[in-house]
Parts: C-alpha cells; structure tokens; sequence
C-alpha cells in the first residue's frame, strides 16, 4: 500500500527448486469475494455491465443445474426479475489483451472496488487467451495461470529438478467513490482512467524484490513488420493493427502454450512500426501475426534482451504460405469466429445482457441450435452462392440427439471450378479460432 493511494497492490513470486519434485499447476489466482448485500452491480467492459442475481439464487430450488455446473438457470430467483436467465461466470470471460479493469459497484454508500491489472507480461497464453473476470458471489478475479479454454497445455508443468521461478503482477486493487449515489455508474469510468494511470507507471518502481526488475533494467525492441502476399501485391506492404511479440523459444505459434517464462506483446502503427518497451533480460524469439492473413510469423533468430538495452529490428516480413491464387475463401483468418452465423439462443436459456450484442455468441447452449437448424441434414455451403455471415454455423459442434447424446456432423463444401489442372497440386488451408476435445476430418472428392 503507498501513500495517498486509494488501493493497495498485491503480487506473488512463484519459485520451484532444482530438488523439488514435478509439479502441475492447473491455476491460480488472487480472488476477491465481497459483500453481497453490497456490491451487486458488475461491470467488465463498456457493453459489459448489469446488475447480478445473488449466489442463493444458484442454488437448488432457485436454480436449475445445466451442462455444466457453472451455468444455472434460474427458475425461482429472490428478485424476479432474473427469472429465466441463465448466470455462468465463463459468459463473463475476456482475453487477456482487453482484461484491464473490472469490478463492482456498490451504490449505498456509492463505492467502486476494482481489479487493475496494466500488465499482461505475467499471463499465459499470449494476447488472445481468454480467462474470468468477475463473476456472481459477488466476485472478483486476478488470474495468473488457468487451462481455461484451452485444456492442460495451457496448465504449468514443471519437470523434476527444473528451476524455475516467476513473479505474478503485482495487479492493483483500486477502490473509488462519490459523494452522490446518482453517479455511482461514473466509478467505472474513473476506473478506466485509474488503469491509464497504472499503465503508464509500469512497471512499478516500488517492488523491492530484485526478481522485478525497475524500467532502466529492461529492454526495448523495435522494428517495422510487413506482409508479402505474392499473389496480392509485387512488394510487401506495411501492416496496420498487426501484433507483434516476444515470448520463450520455440516453434512458430508456441507462444498460445507458452506458460513458464513473460510474454511481452504490442501492435504496429499504421506504417507497420512497432516498439515493445520494459522487458526482462532473457533469451526470446519474436511472434507476430496479421489479422486478415492466415498463418503465423516467428524470426528465426534468438532476441537477447539485456539491461537497458534497445535493438532495431529493421523490416520483417512476413510471407503467408501460397501454393496459387486463392480459388475461394469462407471466412476471415483473424482468431476470431464474430464474422461466421451467430445464432439466437433458445428462449428458455437467456441471458439478458447479450441480447442483440457484439458477444451474442457467449449465450448459453448455442451448440444445441446447430441440432435446431439443421435437424435433419448437416450444413452444405455452396461458394459463390452461400454467405458465410448467415450460412455458415460459427462453430462446429456435435449434433445433439438426445439427452447427453451427440453425433458427429459433416459439413460439405461445394465449388465448382471451370478448369481443372491435372498436373497442379490444389491445398485446402483452415484457420482454427479455437478448439477443444476436437477431432477434425478433411475429405475430398
């Protein structure tokens, strides 16, 4: 706690000695659990916010246990207002480039608690990792380390014998309030602009551990990464919004399983410059990646950051793989499925909060409309004549045909070309936003 601080900082230092035996560490995290007859006002986002329902309304004989035992729908709620929507903390998920600030609202007296976190050099997983956030209880999360989304290669594993050591934050716990209970929905507000303030003060110069080190001792990386798709221009060209980062060694997109070492991540301007500040001394390789350009970058080279120091990358280029011209395209390669067919939810499993929003497809049971749209036969989209915003189902799921019975579906592709070359070698390239317990199969004829 500083002075004149209104909050209080808290960080952890993860050390495994060499004569320690292997360890798994499937998550952790600082949790905060506050009053509940307070705080019942959530807000993670600008167009994520809203009033929560209350724990008891979870249990049973107020709530109705679903697939899964975070989401309950509530049937006979304290206020019936929440009667019928569905509450799951995994529907207040957010990736870690846009988890910054979330929190509570209390409005008697008007006071704000807040979860800051103006670093994301301590999570795994990279930019596009989803984890929690708040959640009812009310709750409010710092998460370090979870296989959320991602299975047990997201989870810690640390061999036997293997030193290692890690500092987790620090992540601050800012409270605020006003005078009148009117503008307690402001606190979100000020909140956001008390994260800007612990962004630009990172990293902290107050941690007297020499495991985190001060701005002086880290290093600075900068460069201008371009594109060069042979097919679609002569030269390469700047990239605009493309992001660029360091992470521990390893093979191209390692860095989405990387969950031992710091990963430090920024995006280019719209000259395709670049500038990664304040990173530890170490051994890197640098990532990137360019939304609307399928595949992944990794220099081959080892980036070694010493104390204050500063490297110019000059230009790099990154060329996506190309076998010929494109034929046809479903979809935007840029790890997000938001431009694919978003259904509506079922009207018994609602919640209110992403009716007609930009995360609709957070809804509660999407897979399950799959079965509804397509109950018979499976999804045929015809290139050229389909369009992937309303015909193609944004995620592919098992079909549903009875209770906790699936059967795997197979979705046909038809095009037709006017020449076909013998002697040419056609590639079928797929771009996967996400995946768990999932088996794909490609044939052809």
């Amino acid at each position: 706690m500083l002075r004149g601080s209104s909050g209080f900082y808290s960080y952890a230092i993860y050390e495994h000695l060499e004569d320690m035996p292997a360890l798994i560490l499937y998550e952790t995290r600082i949790a905060f659990m506050l009053k509940v007859e307070k705080f019942r006002y959530m807000a993670v986002a600008d167009n994520r916010q809203r009033y929560m329902p209350l724990p008891d309304d979870r249990l049973p004989g107020r709530g109705e246990a679903l697939a899964y035992p975070e989401a309950v729908l509530l049937v006979n709620p304290v206020e019936p207002e929440f009667k019928g929507e569905v509450d799951d903390k995994y529907q207040y998920s957010i990736e870690n480039k846009d988890n910054g600030v979330h929190g509570w609202i209390c409005f008697d007296p008007p006071v704000g608690f807040w979860q800051i976190c103006p670093s994301n050099e301590f999570r795994t997983g990279g930019p596009t990792k989803q984890d929690l956030t708040s959640h009812v209880n009310p709750t409010t999360l710092a998460m370090f380390v979870s296989a959320h989304y991602g299975g047990e290669e997201l989870s810690l594993q640390i061999g036997s014998g293997e030193p290692w050591k890690k500092v987790f934050g620090p992540v601050f716990i800012y409270l605020n309030s006003v005078s009148d209970r009117n503008n307690a929905f402001s606190l979100w507000d000020n909140a956001k602009e008390q994260m800007k303030v612990e962004v630009q003060s990172w990293p902290y110069s107050f941690p007297n551990s020499e495991d985190f080190p001060k701005s002086d001792q880290r290093g600075t990386v900068i460069g201008k990464f371009l594109v060069h798709d042979r097919c679609a221009s002569e030269q390469p060209l700047p990239t605009k919004g493309a992001y660029v980062g360091l992470a521990l060694e390893g093979e191209t997109g390692s860095w989405q399983r990387e969950t031992k070492g710091y990963q430090f991540w920024t995006t280019t301007d719209e000259e395709g410059y670049f500038c990664i500040k304040n990173i530890f001394t170490g051994d890197y390789n640098l990532y990137g990646w360019v939304p609307g350009f399928i595949g992944d970058y990794r220099l081959n080279a080892s980036i070694i950051i010493t104390s204050g120091c500063e490297m110019d990358m000059g230009d790099l280029v990154y060329e996506p793989p190309r076998a010929g011209p494109t034929l046809w395209e479903i979809g935007i390669p840029d790890r997000s499925a938001a431009e694919f067919y978003i259904p509506e939810p079922n009207p018994k499993y609602i919640n209110k909060l992403y009716v007609n929003h930009p995360d609709r497809f957070r809804q509660y049971g999407l897979w399950e409309r799959y079965a509804d749209l397509y109950p018979d036969e499976d999804l045929v989209y015809t290139v050229g004549v389909s369009d992937y915003g309303k015909d193609w189902f944004f995620a592919q799921v098992n079909r549903k045909i009875g209770d906790n019975t699936y059967k795997t579906t197979t979705w046909q592709i038809k095009f037709k070309l006017e020449n076909v070359y013998q002697t040419v070698t056609y590639k079928l390239r797929l771009a996967l936003a996400s995946a768990t317990h999932s088996e794909l199969e490609v044939q052809s004829n």
